[in-house]
């Protein structure tokens, strides 16, 4: 997965960008090939797991949905200059969504690695026999009548998986599906133009994003599921402090009194307690260049509701770690077969 950097565009009205500078300052998001959060490798396949996980994903109150409203927030805020600070949240906090996307991604794909048997249709003859065979013939383990050996690698679990599109529509990846199958959608966008309507609404889909959250913590125990969901729960929560401040500075009412919704505070989940007790629900990363989007510490200050540590803002990268490699399924054809006199071809061409 990535982390992303949101940054303030630029124009180059007489001239194109030039330097490696210019150029990654002319763009918008700057990718870095890192995952927010340490996923610890599943010592088996977990498709229950996946199948929960992709409520995070692409349900209602998912990941996609808070990362979708902030940034359609963000692109049609109309009144910058006179409310920077609202703004600067809620760009810094749609940059950090793209962080989240990516990390409930890398955990689905890792809990559904290996999840069918590994059968590559390619070293199949015509006649269904594998190659190679034994004196011409293919035997059983009990006797030694032929036997078709022709595989269905993925029968059980087109027939049984709780999200066959797993199997069916991916390479046993994640989809923009939520846990039932049903495809994301845009109508799950509130971008109104009344900023204290979207601020509202924010709050609202933080709160509902951290009950679905906690659906799916209390739905499996796999550690890499919880590992992510934790996080999530976390930061999750610092977005829902975020839009509560953000309200109270916005309109004047005791937001921060209705917190935490739900009423399970993130203290009793093992794997967000950890992380609270280094600090991470204080901390708001800003996600671009110290010189952007500084009107953040106007909104994201004062102390936490909950445990009153002092908030804080950073503007460095919140720390990264490496991306999960994922093996190929070659019952899936994933990725495929590579013909290396392409790559060869195409590699002088290049050189």
């Amino acid at each position: 997965m990535a982390i992303v950097s949101v940054k303030q565009r630029q124009s180059f009205p007489n001239k194109r960008p030039t330097s490696i500078r210019e150029r990654i300052q002319g763009t918008m998001i700057q990718r870095f090939d890192n995952v927010a959060v340490d996923l610890p490798v599943p010592k088996s396949a977990n498709p229950a797991a996946a199948a929960a996980v992709q409520e995070l994903m692409g349900g209602k109150f998912g990941e996609m949905s808070t990362l979708m409203n902030y940034t359609f927030q963000s692109f049609n805020f109309r009144g910058k200059k006179k409310l920077r600070p609202f703004y600067d949240l809620i760009c810094n906090i749609a940059a950090e969504e793209y962080s989240h996307i990516e990390a409930v991604a890398a955990t689905i794909n890792l809990l559904l690695t290996g999840a069918t048997k590994r059968d590559d249709r390619s070293k199949i003859g015509g006649n269904g026999d594998h190659y190679p065979r034994k004196n011409g013939l293919q035997k059983s383990a009990t006797n030694s009548r032929r036997v078709n050996p022709d595989p269905a690698p993925l029968k059980d679990a087109a027939e049984g998986a709780r999200f066959a599109y797993h199997f069916l529509a991916s390479g046993q990846t994640a989809l923009p599906y939520d846990s039932m199958g049903n495809p994301w959608t845009g109508s799950y966008v509130t971008a109104t133009g009344n900023l204290k309507m979207d601020l509202l609404h924010n709050f609202f889909l933080e709160c509902g994003a951290r009950c679905g959250k906690s659906r799916a913590y209390e739905s499996t125990d796999d550690p890499t599921a919880r590992a992510m969901i934790g996080y999530l729960l976390v930061r999750g929560g610092v977005h829902v402090v975020a839009y509560a401040k953000a309200l109270e500075k916005l309109t004047g009412a005791d937001v921060g009194r209705l917190l935490p919704i739900p009423d399970v505070s993130n203290k009793q989940f093992p794997e967000a307690a950890k992380l609270e007790r280094e600090g991470l629900h204080t901390i708001m990363w800003k996600w671009c260049p110290a010189d952007a989007f500084t009107q953040v510490a106007e909104i994201w200050n004062g102390s936490h509701p909950e445990d009153g540590q002092e908030l804080v803002v950073r503007d460095e990268m919140p720390p990264g770690f490496p991306v999960p490699d994922l093996e190929e399924e070659p019952q899936l054809s994933a990725p495929g077969a590579i013909d290396p006199e392409m790559l060869k071809h195409y590699a002088k061409k290049l050189s």
